[in-house]
């Protein structure tokens, strides 16, 4: 007997199997109760959830035999069978990514004038349109626009940006999105059910953060799992093990190792997961999960902190994604990482003369980013008091970080008229006063648009090690 997967053998075969997207179903159903059905629909999202299924649906309700156009198909009747198993003769779904060229539009123009063989309508899937050749585009535009009466079209793609307005103009448009957890874990606990499997709170949780909110990427994901313990009670261990996730007291441990800034001992913890096998790259991926998983609960770090040191790890890796070495890509994503407290997290300590009764006194001052951050929107609303054209400039000016006594602001950077406005002394001087004023503090601001390297990174490039990590990628300082 041929072994069917479970996401095969668990594809929904009504609307009302289908896990999440409750707007657009809904809508569709009506859309098959009313009989109001579009010649034309632009199914847009990320893969593995739902897209194709909704289409096949929507081909079920058109085409029963037993209910007429309906919301609500038999699944009993021969052309609710045959598209259960893609028999069926009047349901064509095409793969634009292997037949993208215009040739293949032309030869589906050509059939689209021919009447149902066994159904009311017949139903085009064009999965990954986005693939589809310019030419093909066109030819398959002139279609669009003028379609027999008895042929819809269901476009899916995965990058609805790269589809011509002139198509998307010309479809009813529904925007899938991911699963979410509760979600997703409805779905695999009813699966687990029928399988007569039992499994815990936490497994479905590890195996949803795997998947990335994918049904079809969670259901094969749980079918892995269950296929490696066949017959077992699945815990979070097991599940854990299937799966080759990183424990989590290796992450525990290099948490604790950022957090004393230690980079020697960083450097030796990535060499310890390299010498026994450990990818490196995934490792420092699951530590993003995991400590994304903990920051609003019991991180070590603060929220922006966590938060900057998710972004630096994903900066890299995106950067050197075709790096083989991924010890050494490790080292720079450390490194980035430990440099995080040297501008963010210490406070500022700024030495003040105050002169009192005629006593020269030296004040030390604690201020951090995180306060001034705190205060940022009320400095603004105190200086356009000041002059009401700072309400304008400063509108979309965010605080960036403070190095020694420069705090920088950043601008959009398509706002540099904003930005060189403030440059202005006498602009500039009423913000600084503000700050100032408000802190106790004698800060300069420096004012920059987004991505716009400055000379405080000095420090970062003339590091040793940075240099060596800079040279064998053959790279530049991000």
């Amino acid at each position: 007997m041929e072994h069917i997967t479970l996401y095969r053998k668990y594809r929904p075969k009504g609307f009302e199997e289908v896990a999440g997207e409750t707007e657009i179903i809904t809508t569709i159903k009506n859309s098959l109760k009313e009989n109001r059905i579009s010649h034309a629909y632009l199914f847009a999202g990320p893969r593995g959830v739902g897209k194709t299924t909704t289409a096949r649906l929507i081909a079920k309700g058109l085409n029963c035999m037993e209910n007429g156009v309906t919301d609500n198909p038999c699944n009993k009747c021969q052309n609710c069978l045959d598209i259960d198993k893609g028999n069926f003769i009047d349901l064509n779904e095409i793969d634009a990514a292997s037949n993208r060229g215009i040739d293949e539009i032309r030869a589906l123009k050509d059939k689209i004038n021919y009447q149902p063989v066994k159904g009311r309508k017949k139903v085009y899937i064009i999965d990954e349109v986005h693939m589809l050749t310019k030419e093909a585009f066109n030819a398959l535009l002139k279609t669009l626009e003028e379609p027999p009466s008895h042929v819809v079209f269901i476009l899916a793609t995965t990058e609805p940006d790269k589809i011509l307005d002139t198509i998307i103009s010309r479809c009813q448009r529904y925007d899938f999105t991911f699963f979410s957890l509760i979600e997703m874990s409805k779905r695999l606990l009813e699966i687990a059910e029928l399988e007569n499997i039992t499994i815990d709170k936490e497994s479905l949780k590890l195996i949803y953060e795997k998947s990335g909110g994918s049904m079809r990427d969670g259901i094969s994901t749980f079918e892995k799992v269950i296929s490696y313990y066949f017959g077992e009670e699945i815990t979070y261990e097991k599940t854990e093990k299937a799966l080759g996730v990183i424990p989590k007291h290796k992450l525990n441990e290099f948490e604790e190792i950022i957090y004393k800034n230690d980079l020697k001992d960083g450097i030796e913890f990535l060499d310890s997961l390299w010498e026994v096998g450990m990818d490196v790259e995934d490792f420092l991926r699951d530590f993003s999960y995991y400590l994304k998983g903990k920051l609003l609960v019991n991180s070590l770090f603060s929220l922006e902190h966590g938060i900057s040191i998710i972004e630096k790890i994903f900066e890299v890796i995106n950067k050197f994604k075709y790096e083989e070495d991924k010890r050494l890509l490790g080292y720079l994503i450390l490194y980035k990482i430990m440099n995080f407290k040297a501008e963010h997290s210490q406070p500022l300590i700024i030495k003040q003369i105050e002169k009192k009764e005629d006593k020269i006194e030296e004040v030390s001052i604690n201020i951090s980013i995180d306060e001034i951050k705190k205060k940022w929107k009320e400095i603004k609303q105190k200086a356009s008091k000041k002059k009401i054209a700072l309400k304008v400039f400063l509108f979309d000016a965010e605080i960036s970080r403070l190095v020694k006594d420069k705090l920088y602001v950043v601008f959009p950077r398509d706002l540099g008229y904003h930005k060189e406005m403030m440059e202005k002394k006498e602009i500039n001087e009423i913000l600084e006063n503000t700050i100032n004023e408000s802190f106790g503090v004698s800060l300069k601001i420096v004012y920059e648009l987004n991505g716009q390297a400055d000379n405080d990174n000095k420090s970062f490039e003339d590091n040793k090690l940075v240099n060596k990590v800079r040279d064998f990628f053959d790279g530049e300082i991000i």
